[in-house]
C-alpha cells in the first residue's frame, strides 16, 4: 500500500516512484537508480510530471529488496496515493534570471517536513520562483510563488527609454510626459520591469510569497484559491503546516480538495492563519471571487 508502489496493467508487476525532492537527483544517484533498473526492472526509467523517476516492471516478490537498496542508495521510495507527495520547483535563484526566490532550497525543506505524510486527501505542492508559474502551482492543493513589488525611485527622474514597458508582458506600464507609470490593478508582480530598467530606477521593495490552496489538473482542472502573502522561509513554513493541518483534521477522503473547500470554510480559515503571521495580508484575486461569487 506504499504510496509510491503502483500496481500495473499485468499485476504480477509494480511501477516503483521515487522520492526527489525538487527533482534533484546527484551523478551518483542516478548511476545507482540506473543499476537497480537493470537488476529489478525493464532496464529503462521513466520521468514523470512531478519531477521524479519511476522503476518499471518491477516483480511484486522483488518489491521489499528494491526498497530496500533504494533506501541505501539515497533514493527512497516515494509517494502517490492520499498523501504529500512529491514536491516539485522550478530552478529558481539558483539559475533562472526570473526567479524571486530560492524554490530549490525551501521545497526541500517543505519536504523533509511533510512528505509521506498520510492525508484524507492527495496534497500536491509546487513552488515557483515567479508568476511565470513554471511548475503550474495554481493547478496543485497548495501552491508558493514568490513575487516582488516594482516601485520606481521617486528622487532619480525616469529617462522615459520604454525598456520597461517593452519587457512588461501584462502591459501594466506606460511612458506618460515622459515618465515611466505603473497600472498596479494590471501588475502581477513578476519583477521584469526591475531587471529590464538599465539605469537601476526600478527597485524590488517588497519581495513575498504567495500561497494558493485547492487547486487541481487532470480531467477538470481548476485554478486554486489565494490564500495570502508572506515575507519569509519560515512563514511559508508556518502557514503550509496550518493548511496541511487543516486538511487533515477536516477534509472528507474521495473527494478532492477543490471540490471541499467551501465546506471546509475556507473564507473563515484565512481570515484565522492571517491573525496567527505577523505581517502577512489576505488575497482575494478573480479566480477566488469567482468561486465566492458561484
Amino acid at each position: 500500500m506504499k504510496g509510491g508502489v503502483i500496481t500495473e496493467r499485468d499485476a504480477d508487476f509494480c511501477t516503483v516512484r521515487l522520492r526527489a525532492p525538487a527533482g534533484v537527483f546527484s551523478v551518483d544517484h542516478l548511476r545507482g537508480i540506473a543499476t537497480l533498473a537493470k537488476k529489478f526492472g525493464n532496464g529503462e526509467v521513466h520521468a514523470t510530471t512531478r519531477q521524479t523517476l519511476e522503476i518499471p516492471h518491477v516483480k511484486g516478490t522483488d518489491l521489499k529488496k528494491i526498497a530496500k537498496a533504494l533506501e541505501k542508495n539515497g533514493t527512497p521510495i516515494g509517494s502517490e496515493k492520499d498523501e504529500i507527495v512529491n514536491i516539485i520547483a522550478c530552478p529558481g535563484t539558483d539559475r533562472c534570471k526570473f526567479a524571486n526566490i530560492d524554490t530549490i532550497s525551501l521545497a526541500k525543506k517543505i519536504d523533509a517536513k511533510l512528505f509521506g505524510k498520510e492525508m484524507p486527501v492527495k496534497m500536491r505542492i509546487a513552488l515557483s520562483g515567479c508568476p511565470n508559474a513554471c511548475t503550474s502551482p495554481m493547478l496543485n492543493e497548495i501552491g508558493i510563488i514568490g513575487r516582488i513589488t516594482p516601485v520606481r525611485t521617486a528622487e532619480r527622474l525616469c529617462t522615459g527609454c520604454g525598456n520597461c514597458v517593452y519587457y512588461c508582458k501584462e502591459n501594466a506600464i506606460k511612458i506618460r510626459n515622459g515618465l515611466s507609470v505603473l497600472d498596479e490593478a494590471k501588475c502581477v508582480q513578476c519583477g521584469v520591469c526591475v531587471q529590464s530598467c538599465h539605469y537601476d530606477l526600478v527597485k524590488a521593495e517588497h519581495r513575498h510569497y504567495l500561497i494558493t490552496v485547492g487547486g487541481r489538473r487532470g480531467r477538470h482542472p481548476k485554478i486554486g484559491r489565494s490564500l495570502l502573502t508572506v515575507e519569509t522561509e519560515e512563514q511559508v513554513l508556518f502557514v503550509i503546516d496550518k493548511i496541511v493541518d487543516w486538511v487533515y483534521r477536516r477534509a472528507w477522503s474521495g473527494r478532492l480538495l477543490s471540490e471541499q473547500l467551501d465546506d471546509l470554510h475556507f473564507d473563515k480559515f484565512r481570515e484565522e492563519i492571517v491573525k496567527k503571521v505577523p505581517e502577512a495580508k489576505p488575497v482575494v484575486d478573480e479566480a477566488t471571487r469567482a468561486e465566492m461569487e458561484v
